[in-house]
């Protein structure tokens, strides 16, 4: 098998920018139900 490295570094760049999106979209999904959690639940009795 062969392993081409220089194609492998070239797409470390994109393997970023992708787990970047993963992050930002789980952070966006935390902030929101925070949100909805602080501005959204019932009130205690």
């Amino acid at each position: 098998m062969y392993v081409n490295l220089s194609a492998f570094v070239d797409n470390l760049y994109y393997m970023g920018v992708g787990m970047l999106g993963v992050f930002a979209v789980v952070g966006v999904i935390i902030v929101a139900t925070m949100l909805l959690l602080k501005f959204g639940g019932k009130e205690k009795a």
